[in-house]
């Protein structure tokens, strides 16, 4: 997570534009996201996103 806002806040100060980063790390989340199903065969991915909103409708 550090280096995510590290790397975020480097490419901002060095003038490029926050809907690229945003793009940027939306890539990485969505091969992230394609390694976990192809290796895992999809149960840790649906494991995951599970997790995520579970969380987040109690507000954690």
């Amino acid at each position: 997570m550090i280096t995510v806002l590290v790397l975020g806040s480097g490419l901002f100060l060095l003038g490029t534009s926050p809907s690229s980063i945003f793009l940027l790390f939306g890539g990485c989340g969505a091969i992230g996201a394609a390694s976990l199903t192809v290796i895992g065969g999809g149960r840790r991915l649906v494991t995951v996103l599970a997790e995520t909103a579970v969380r987040s409708s109690t507000g954690k």
